[in-house]
């Protein structure tokens, strides 16, 4: 008897696993690397030649490791892991100007995972409150199969409210807590963990009051809406609404929330097949009719006539967009970094390395770019390497199966995501 690989599981599980190509792709990705990346000798993480961010690149279309379009799963799957790994690329560089990146890390600056305050790999509060986000969603639309009802900005408030308690306390829940700890992703220890949140969040979440559109609950303007919002991009019928009114819970200001709903939108063109380009025209006229729009879509229109300036992309052009750490700058950095990126790895190293708020820009153009292009465009020494991916993993493999062609046989987890 083979007791190695898949061969040793029975056929017909196989049969009926969600997205077997997306699993077995990932699975290639992790394992299926030379020997110095596997062994971990290589002292960029992985084993290529480091990438040089001052070169000038040839503006081609994105490549993609497959010969085909990646499917809506594959999109899923790529987003999540993709943020992820920009976010963990970006983290250990967050608050250091261009020039000490370069001192410490050469001229290319970072190219792979570095050690920073949490190690190498590990996620910040960006990815942490992308997953609440998700686990939000399929919980919205749990509540809606059982009770018919829809409010899902609502109950997505819930979510970041369980993400403020794995901030304000290390310990774990009690197994018989039926209250804010119900469900499975508030236990995991990585989104535990205290990775530099942001106070104005915090702030707004501690207040008990959902903050809105019609109410904002502050002025604010930072990234922390746009950087959390993109799962909505993937399963919601109208993103750029739903990603404002998620955003607007925390950001009172007109482009702290509107950036958010952009970026739902592209997210939501590109996962459905779109090339970026179109997605972002079509947001773009979404965002002109919006009352507040001026700032957002002046950043938005910087971002694209640099793109299309033909200048080499380089940290020097994207610091040109700011830094990041507000809502309508990161938007844009997202969107030059994914316009004029030839592959996944090079537009993450892009979007991180200046002298910003890294991780956020990091994790949005990997967000981004992994629904573009799907799974197999990640590079595999990075996944490997990635704090808490198959949690990551699993949160990507249920809001597939709870929003992808959902069969009429399908049976959603009432317990590991409660209606509420």
């Amino acid at each position: 008897m083979d007791y190695r690989g898949d061969r040793s599981f029975p056929a017909p599980w196989l049969d009926d696993l969600g997205y077997p190509q997306e699993l077995r792709s990932l699975a290639d990705s992790l394992l299926d690397l030379p020997g110095p990346a596997l062994a971990g000798d290589s002292p960029t993480g992985g084993g290529t030649l480091p990438v040089d961010l001052t070169d000038n690149w040839a503006q081609a279309p994105l490549r993609t490791t497959s010969s085909r379009s990646p499917d809506r799963g594959s999109r899923i799957l790529g987003y999540l892991l993709g943020g992820a790994i920009g976010d963990a690329l970006g983290a250990p560089i967050e608050f250091s100007n261009l020039r000490d990146i370069r001192k410490a890390h050469g001229p290319a600056g970072v190219t792979g995972y570095v050690p920073g305050h949490w190690g190498p790999g590990a996620f910040t509060d960006d990815t942490q409150m992308t997953l609440f986000t998700a686990e939000g969603l399929i919980r919205a639309d749990n509540r809606r199969r059982e009770s018919g009802l829809q409010d899902v900005p609502l109950v997505l408030w819930g979510a970041y409210r369980r993400w403020l308690e794995t901030q304000e306390t290390r310990a774990r829940p009690k197994a018989d807590d039926s209250s804010i700890h119900r469900g499975w992703l508030v236990d995991e220890s990585a989104l535990r963990a205290q990775r530099a949140p942001g106070t104005t969040c915090l702030a707004a979440l501690r207040s008990g009051t959902p903050g809105s559109i019609e109410a904002p609950p502050n002025n604010s303007k930072g990234c922390g809406g746009v950087m959390r919002v993109a799962p909505i991009g993937l399963v919601a019928d109208d993103p750029f609404d739903l990603g404002c009114a998620a955003a607007a819970l925390t950001r009172g200001h007109p482009s702290g929330y509107l950036a958010a709903g952009m970026f739902a939108a592209v997210v939501a063109g590109v996962t459905q097949g779109e090339p970026p380009a179109i997605a972002i025209d079509r947001s773009l006229e979404t965002l002109r009719g919006r009352p507040g729009h001026e700032e957002t879509v002046k950043a938005v229109q910087q971002a694209l006539a640099l793109a299309a300036s033909g200048r080499g992309p380089s940290p020097e052009l994207v610091e040109t967009l700011g830094g990041g750490w507000i809502a309508e700058e990161a938007l844009a950095i997202t969107l030059y970094c994914v316009i004029v990126a030839p592959d996944f790895r090079q537009g993450v190293l892009l979007a991180v390395n200046h002298s910003g708020d890294s991780d956020s820009t990091g994790s949005m153009v990997g967000n981004l770019l992994g629904a573009t292009l799907g799974l197999a465009a990640l590079p595999g020494e990075w996944l490997r390497e990635l704090e808490a991916w198959p949690v990551i993993e699993r949160v990507a493999s249920d809001l597939a199966a709870q929003f992808v062609g959902a069969s009429a046989t399908f049976s959603p987890d009432m317990d590991r995501y409660p209606p509420s």
